[in-house]
């Protein structure tokens, strides 16, 4: 009996001590600027964050204490020599600010943390983790030279660039793309190298032959005239002891677009350039640099066209076997020449891009002899590879598009003709090819000069050995997901997905072809979509970084940024464009809880708002291009439904609201107040012009009017339900269609949203017969189009109308941040039950960790499992009459300690809740 008790109480003590471990919080993915051990930090007091787990529920943190260390070893030991927080009393776990020691340029420092919780509870130490700082002063590049091939006198220099063939200086662009290489000897036992490297407009690097990193079309682009980004790489391992050997190739990039073949534009800031620095750290305890400078060689490469728009040409016949490697006669490079650049480098923060799906031929035809077809099956942002086998000297022709004409030939005309890509055969063996310095959209490869395998005969041209189409586009991760039992809805993410991905890259672009320019109303209007299915944190800033760049003397915030070239009347000075410098940043700052950022703009928004009040009359503007493709009787364009003035001075009292509140978190009251006032007054007179409170209508009574004026809070409140009405309508009086274009849609979305009315969203979208996604799809497309019609004049792969994603998330999903919330640290659950979907999954990765909700409906029950991050607290609705019909986890819902029923009203039981994993069953009786 004896022997009994004790095996019970070791039993009950081991699960006691095994329930007390699981439920310890623990500390993981520790991020500095957003980013997991990165390389090549700007701020000299970044922000750090991290992660936290627990299997207990309602769980927060109460305290941390975080260590740097300038050796891990000294980390190891548990010594913070840069910074020791000790225990700080503080729930933050997002964007807590470095305050140690002054941080060193190129230095590596090594951090963890740990963290109590709100039981009293320590966490263990998390695992370590690291950061590397850029090159902080000028200084810092040790005397690194900018270096080309040949330096461009200053007559041919086109900036900004032109968009006017009548131009004289429209010349056609048959300039060297160079090789450049540099031999080292390193003589002793290496400990690490990194090295901080740009290459103008685009570059690759190798070292010894071997090209280092994954990433395609670096660096980003910025306005050159103002600033360029370098990038940094650890080559520890791709350095050896003895020779050694950099080798860089040169792209042109948005630096130098040439005038032939298709362009959007013609600049010319130099010829191809690069400057690099490498450190290098021995194991002795000394170190060493290699920098940029005339004793480089350089040659003209294979390369021999190079257009961001109208393609690439590569001949094979020129290629330097070796050029990269040891033992390589460079008797035919000569000496660099020394050039000027842009004086202000900094460490690029956004993720690169790189390549991603590949796609495999799906069908070949042959439209006409000599001329052969590929269907890649998608629509994407992508470069061709062939890998094939003929004659020296042989030239391919590849020419890519999205759609086909009526005799199966690729069609580019509506997205500008010629774009084509060259490549001439070296004739040794089987060779593949693909481009560098330039991708486009498409979803169809044309070949000329080669046949497919299988299809010789007794043709003396090359044979295609096989055919591919590459995606790439930025590799910011992904952040969410979503599926529903609605097949159609599911397609719909997927179109719009497919544009999103096609349009990221170092800017927000429109479209992945025709004009890869960075218009900014993408960025705030189609922004949230974004930013639940990506990580986009880092790109969002850097586009923030291109405004202020492109900001006028006098304020303005052209429409495009960086923007490469001046375009005239609207499409430069666009409210509802230029508004993203005000509406962005307030976004991150929502969506991450990123305070620096609003700090860092601040000026830049404060310079645009006071622009707009200069050019408003009595309060109201009357200039832009509105609600920019929207569905009238005009053909598309400038907005025909909605008068001009409504949209552009909602804009302006949206920007002054947010300016305000913007004014209060960064601790200017003065300001705050001044723009509460200015935003009263506007509001008082944009009433008074638009709104008739006999009908209760904005302007024309159009979907984007009223939606718009709804969202921005210039509705009063006792017209809002009636304007809400209207609105719904408007759209049965449509045929459930939608009229709203590129500005109106998201905030109509919006409106109905929040209003209750995604029966409505469900109605308008859940089709194929009218104007919208479905109907796209039903014409064939693969990725979202910049009409609602999906017509073949237009672009095929844009992302401009993709504002249905977000609904998926916070509508059906129900993952909402609640009002006032910054990083979605309060959290709203609230599902939107309808039509004939029965069953939803989301989830979203937020800074504090995994959102999910799932859903189910059967018959009369109602199935939710929801998981809350720890350090986050959430409201969560459900279909429920009473809370008798409630149960969590089998039990009744008044059973569960962590979670408070607050009420039940029209129908929804409204819970809160702390950090956890919660399975709810409604019954409904």
């Amino acid at each position: 009996m004896t022997k009994n008790l004790k095996s019970i109480f070791v039993f009950c003590l081991l699960l006691f001590v095994s329930l007390k471990v699981s439920a310890q919080i623990t500390v993981s993915a520790l991020r500095c600027e957003y980013r997991d051990a990165p390389l090549g930090i700007n701020s000299p007091n970044p922000q750090l964050s991290w992660l936290l787990a627990s299997n207990a529920q309602n769980v927060k943190q109460t305290a941390y204490r975080i260590l740097v260390a300038d050796d891990a070893a000294l980390l190891q030991k548990n010594t913070g020599n840069i910074w020791d927080s000790k225990k700080i009393v503080s729930d933050k776990s997002i964007q807590v600010i470095y305050a140690g020691k002054k941080l060193a340029s190129a230095k590596v420092y090594y951090w963890k943390l740990m963290v109590w919780d709100n039981q009293g509870k320590a966490s263990a130490w998390s695992k370590p983790s690291k950061w590397q700082m850029g090159l902080l002063t000028a200084a810092d590049w040790k005397g690194a030279k900018w270096i080309a091939y040949e330096k461009m006198p200053d007559s041919l220099r086109i900036v900004p660039a032109i968009d006017n063939p009548a131009d004289s200086r429209w010349n056609k662009g048959n300039d060297v793309l160079p090789l450049m290489r540099k031999e080292v000897t390193i003589t002793k036992e290496i400990k690490k190298a990194t090295i901080f490297i740009t290459g103008l407009g685009q570059f690759d690097l190798s070292i010894n032959g071997k090209k280092v990193g994954d990433h395609f079309l670096d660096p980003g682009w910025t306005q050159y005239d103002k600033h360029a980004q370098y990038i940094c790489f650890d080559i520890t391992g791709n350095l050896v002891k003895g020779g050694n050997v950099f080798g860089m190739m040169l792209g042109n990039g948005f630096y130098y677009v040439p005038g032939d073949r298709y362009h959007k534009l013609k600049s010319a800031y130099g010829y191809p350039k690069m400057i690099c620095r490498t450190l290098i750290e021995y194991k002795d305890g000394t170190t060493g640099n290699v920098i940029s400078d005339e004793s480089w060689k350089a040659a003209p490469g294979p390369v021999t066209y190079s257009s961001i728009y109208g393609g690439e040409d590569y001949n094979a016949t020129l290629h330097r076997q070796g050029w990269d490697k040891t033992g390589f006669n460079d008797a035919q490079f000569r000496n660099a020449v020394l050039v000027s650049g842009p004086q202000v480098l900094e460490a690029q923060q956004q993720e690169p891009l790189k390549i991603f799906d590949e796609f495999s031929v799906k069908k070949i035809t042959q439209p006409k002899p000599g001329v052969w077809v590929y269907d890649m099956g998608q629509n994407a942002s992508a470069i061709p590879f062939i890998k094939v086998k003929g004659k020296r000297g042989t030239i391919i022709k590849i020419t890519p598009a999205e759609l086909l004409d009526d005799q199966g030939l690729v069609l580019q005309a509506p997205v500008g003709s010629p774009v084509y890509f060259n490549y001439t055969l070296n004739g040794e063996g089987t060779e593949s090819w693909k481009p560098q310095f330039m991708y486009y959209g498409f979803r169809y490869i044309q070949i000329e000069g080669a046949v497919p395998q299988g299809e010789a005969g007794n043709s003396q041209l090359p044979t295609l050995l096989e055919v591919k189409s590459l995606h790439t586009r930025n590799s910011a991760a992904d952040a969410g997901s979503f599926t529903c039992s609605n097949e159609l809805f599911n397609k719909i993410f997927k179109l719009i997905d497919w544009a999103i991905r096609s349009n990221t890259v170092s800017v927000f672009t429109d479209c992945p072809h025709r004009e890869k320019l960075g218009w900014l109303e993408e960025a705030h209007l189609v922004g949230s979509s974004i930013h639940y299915n990506y990580d986009i944190a880092t790109l969002s800033r850097k586009v923030i970084r291109d405004m202020i760049n492109s900001q006028t003397k006098d304020g303005l915030i052209p429409d495009i940024a960086p923007e490469f070239v001046k375009f005239g009347g609207p499409f430069r000075d666009s409210p509802e464009w230029g508004s993203s410098s005000v509406i962005l940043p307030y976004y991150v700052y929502q969506w991450y809880g990123d305070k620096q950022i609003l700090q860092e703009s601040y000026d830049m928004m404060a310079r645009y708002v006071a622009y707009l009040e200069s050019k408003s009359k009595n309060h109201l503007l009357y200039f832009g291009l509105g609600d920019w493709y929207d569905i009238g009787p005009k053909d598309l364009g400038p907005s025909q439904l909605t008068p001009g003035g409504i949209t552009s001075t909602a804009y302006y009292y949206y920007d002054l609201t947010l300016l305000s509140k913007i004014a209060g978190i960064v601790n200017k009251p003065a300001d705050e107040k001044k723009y509460a006032a200015l935003a009263a007054g506007v509001k008082a007179v944009y009433n008074k012009t638009f709104f008739n409170p006999k009908t209760s209508q904005y302007g024309t009574g159009s979907q984007a009017a009223n939606a718009i004026s709804v969202y921005m809070g210039l509705a009063d409140p006792e017209h809002k339900s009636k304007i809400i009405d209207n609105i719904v309508q408007d759209i049965r009086n449509h045929n459930n269609g939608v009229t709203a274009g590129d500005i109106g849609y998201r905030y109509l979305l919006r409106v109905l949203d929040e209003a209750g009315r995604s029966d409505v969203i469900f109605d308008m979208n859940n089709r194929s017969d009218v104007p919208g996604y479905g109907y796209q799809l039903a014409q064939g497309a693969t990725a979202l189009t910049e009409s609602w019609q999906g017509n073949r004049i237009s672009s095929n792969n844009h992302f401009m109308l993709g504002h249905l994603m977000e609904w998926f998330y916070s509508g059906l999903g129900g993952i909402r941040s609640d009002t006032g919330s910054n990083g979605f640290r309060e959290i709203v659950i609230r599902p939107e039950i309808v039509g004939d979907v029965n069953e939803v999954k989301a989830n979203y990765m937020s800074p504090y960790g995994n959102i999910a909700n799932e859903w189910k409906k059967e018959a009369n029950t109602f199935y939710m499992t929801t998981t809350i991050p720890v350090n986050t607290t959430a409201v969560i609705y459900l279909p429920a009459k009473k809370s008798s019909n409630i149960t969590v986890g089998g039990k009744s819902i008044k059973a569960n300690s962590t979670l408070k029923l607050i009420n039940i009203e029209n129908g929804k039981a409204v819970i809160k809740a702390g950090s956890g994993k919660y399975s709810f069953k409604v019954v409904d009786e």
